[in-house]
């Protein structure tokens, strides 16, 4: 994950392990500038996942284009809806405006995996 260090790069790596085990989804950010359109690029990325594509969430975060795109399978929907990201990406940006980008990745990844543990 470029523009973390290997310390944080781990941090993030065992989040998303953990939301994993805990909520059944796949869990893959993206971090940097992405080629084209951020939404169509995080839709790629999403589809590059193949047959796991339906139970997985995607997290684009381009911190120099101060974007932010969450993609969901269409099974991860089920458990993640729309609003449920939105909010989830506003807490997000809130901190990544201040500057925490690893504290806004992990809050990220954590709040999502709950909110489909809760709707499993």
């Amino acid at each position: 994950m470029r523009g973390l260090t290997v310390a944080q790069a781990d941090d993030v790596r065992r989040a998303m392990l953990a939301a994993e085990r805990r909520s059944g989804l796949r869990f893959g950010v993206f971090l940097g500038e992405p080629v084209g359109s951020r939404r169509h690029f995080a839709e790629r990325l999403h589809a590059a996942l193949g047959e796991e594509a339906g139970d997985a969430v995607v997290i684009l975060v381009d911190p120099r284009g101060r974007a932010l795109e969450i993609v969901t399978g269409e099974r991860a929907r089920r458990r993640l809806p729309d609003g449920a990201c939105r909010l989830t990406a506003m807490s997000m940006a809130t901190a990544f405006s201040v500057g925490d980008l690893v504290g806004g990745l992990l809050y990220g990844i954590a709040a999502l995996a709950e909110q489909a543990t809760a709707r499993r």
